[in-house]
């Protein structure tokens, strides 16, 4: 009689504990597949990232896919495309198919990385000031509206004169200008999601800061960062196309599509030779549209007023 006694009044209190675990385990499965699920239902997201991914995969191997090595100079000058140069030669003679396969690889590692640099300061930095608030979140919130009061082309054009071209520092450069509306992002995010019963809940229980913002509050403010980081890439994407085409960007022999439209910039190139600038030119368009169509399926999948539609 009292074993029997013992387990009814044991059982219920071991039920809702269980419940907990399982029932968060179950709810966050749940989001994630409804999330995926209306993702896949977006056809042109569906269609971005698979052309996305045929471009990350060409950048990836460009050494097994190219024809030729890019900096050869093994053909006519501006030769027309034929069966040895499916896309042409360029005005020196190199192949322009396969300047275009490693020139992927090269503008999409910038639109990668610098977005990958400047979404994590931002995210940190938003987030602590965001959280802490005080004197802390009025420094960054000052800083954030100087840096986001210049003229962006201007001091980009600036910095990459003063740090010198290439590769890295346009990296560096980009990273430098695109944290700040990032920042403001997750500052906002997490000013109203420091208010709710979870945070409080931690807070009474002696939660870490650090463990506060990075594992309970970031993990519930991560939809805006992943749109934001996927428009942030096409805009990387461009503004590497526009130094370079410019002549500031990623310097000859290195191939990028930026430089590739910069060589082809004469009269006789756009009148007569439209292989050296048709290429690359759909190449950046399809890139920034498939990145933007991406960012529009994030979106809209992740958008709590349709995810019980």
């Amino acid at each position: 009689m009292s074993m029997n006694m013992h387990n009814e009044m044991t059982a219920p209190e071991a039920i809702p504990s269980l419940l907990s675990s399982k029932g968060e385990r179950f709810e966050s499965d749940s989001y994630a597949k409804m999330v995926a699920r209306r993702f896949l239902q977006h056809k042109m997201a569906v269609a971005g990232l698979a052309s996305f991914v045929l471009l990350v995969l060409i950048g990836v191997f460009a050494p097994l896919i190219a024809p030729y090595d890019p900096n050869a100079i093994g053909g006519a000058f501006s030769a027309a495309p034929s069966a040895q140069h499916w896309l042409g030669t360029d005005q020196v003679g190199r192949d322009v198919l396969s300047r275009l396969i490693y020139a992927t690889r090269v503008s999409l590692s910038v639109g990668v990385l610098a977005v990958a640099i400047y979404v994590i300061v931002g995210t940190v930095i938003g987030a602590v000031a965001g959280y802490m608030g005080g004197w802390v979140d009025m420094v960054v919130n000052r800083v954030i509206d100087v840096v986001m009061s210049f003229p962006t082309l201007m001091v980009i054009l600036v910095l990459v004169t003063v740090l010198g071209t290439g590769l890295s520092n346009i990296i560096i450069v980009l990273a430098l200008l695109g944290w700040p509306p990032v920042a403001r992002l997750v500052r906002g995010s997490v000013l109203s999601l420091r208010q709710t019963e979870f945070v409080k809940a931690g807070v009474a229980l002696g939660l870490s800061t650090p463990r506060l913002i990075f594992g309970h509050i970031l993990p519930n403010a991560m939809g805006p960062i992943l749109v934001n980081a996927t428009f942030g890439a096409a805009a990387a994407i461009l503004s590497e196309s526009s130094l370079s085409f410019l002549g500031m960007g990623v310097q000859p022999p290195t191939a990028s599509w930026g430089n590739m439209l910069n060589a082809a910039q004469s009269i006789t190139a756009l009148t007569s030779q439209p292989w050296l600038w048709i290429p690359p030119g759909l190449v950046i368009i399809v890139s920034v549209l498939s990145i933007n169509f991406i960012g529009d399926g994030i979106r809209d999948a992740m958008d709590p007023k349709k995810l019980n539609v």
